[in-house]
């Protein structure tokens, strides 16, 4: 099974090396930002945290293959580290289907991407057609309450551009205000990762992982709807330019409204 698997993960990994020569070869339909958190350490579980894999893996795919150029970066710049229960070759086995990720941490030239990350506040937005904000466990330590972050993804959302967020970085969205004082999700529909799943999570550990949980700090907000649907079922909404995935297994949705907003917006000829 372990022979099969690698098997797999190195045809995945020429898929990776195909999809990025074929858009060498044609131009480049925009660019697309993605953010991911730095490394951490759980002030809750005393564990080393990082971003998702499959929540930046599966995207990548999809807008590499559709054929935009991505620009990973992460607020503080530098080094990338996937959360363990993330990594297909963690002994917890966790993530061990995860063959995209697995592709991943196989290439060389992908691994690279996440070697030495631009730092956020570095980055121009306006040469970006769209962002995507990638979730795991340190975003919920080093996203919420990250001004800097936060304003960055208000004023991208407020040009009307596609702003997405997958899983624990919709914890953004619990502080992300607009110029007028009210909440960016008030009057939207979104989603991020539910009670149901946290329990899920706690149970298979057997303690506390996270400092708060999204959907009770959801609720605490006037005139917003944060919908959610079974653990671990692939969710994401649309709501005007602003799209949110449920958790891990969303990433993909996510990444699809995303692509299919670009095109929209590529129809409609630009204002004078």
């Amino acid at each position: 099974m372990k022979k099969l698997i690698l098997s797999l993960s190195t045809l995945l990994f020429l898929n990776f090396i195909h999809a990025s020569a074929s858009n060498h070869d044609q131009k480049s339909k925009g660019k697309i930002l993605m953010i991911a958190a730095n490394p951490s350490v759980s002030s809750i579980t005393g564990w080393p945290i990082g971003c998702w894999a499959a929540e930046l893996t599966h995207p990548f795919w999809e807008f590499t293959h559709a054929g935009y150029e991505v620009m990973i970066v992460s607020p503080s710049g530098g080094k990338l580290e996937f959360d363990s229960y993330s990594n297909p070759l963690d002994e917890s086995g966790y993530s061990a289907h995860d063959l995209i990720s697995l592709g991943w941490i196989h290439s060389k030239k992908h691994m690279t991407l996440i070697e030495n990350t631009p730092k956020l506040s570095d980055i121009n937005p306006d040469e970006y057609a769209a962002i995507f904000v990638v979730g795991g466990q340190s975003p919920m330590f080093t996203f919420r309450h990250n001004k800097h972050l936060t304003d960055f993804i208000v004023k991208f959302y407020q040009t009307g551009k596609p702003t997405a967020l997958v899983c624990h970085s919709t914890c953004i969205l619990l502080d992300a205000k607009l110029p007028n004082g009210k909440y960016l999700v008030e009057g939207k529909k979104w989603t991020g990762f539910a009670n149901s799943e946290e329990q899920f999570a706690d149970n298979f550990v057997g303690k506390r992982i996270q400092p708060f949980w999204i959907e009770d700090e959801a609720k605490k907000i006037p005139n917003t709807k944060f919908l959610v649907k079974e653990a671990f079922t692939p969710f994401a909404i649309a709501d005007g330019n602003l799209i949110t995935g449920q958790q891990q297994n969303s990433g993909t949705e996510a990444a699809r409204f995303l692509i299919n907003q670009l095109a929209q917006n590529a129809k409609v000829p630009a204002k004078k």
